[in-house]
């Protein structure tokens, strides 16, 4: 398990992983999907499918 996470690590440090972290900044902005997010845990929490 230690080394699965080191390479995520590595992933993460990376350019390609920084701009993937940027990207999912932007999306998780976005008023929209905050209001998906909230609803997808709701849903999740009340034991409903």
């Amino acid at each position: 398990m230690t080394r699965l996470m080191d390479r995520v690590r590595a992933y993460l440090r990376s350019p390609k992983g920084r701009q993937n972290i940027e990207k999912a900044k932007r999306i998780a902005r976005d008023p929209r999907n905050q209001q998906k997010a909230r609803r997808f845990l709701d849903r999740l929490r009340s034991g409903r499918r």
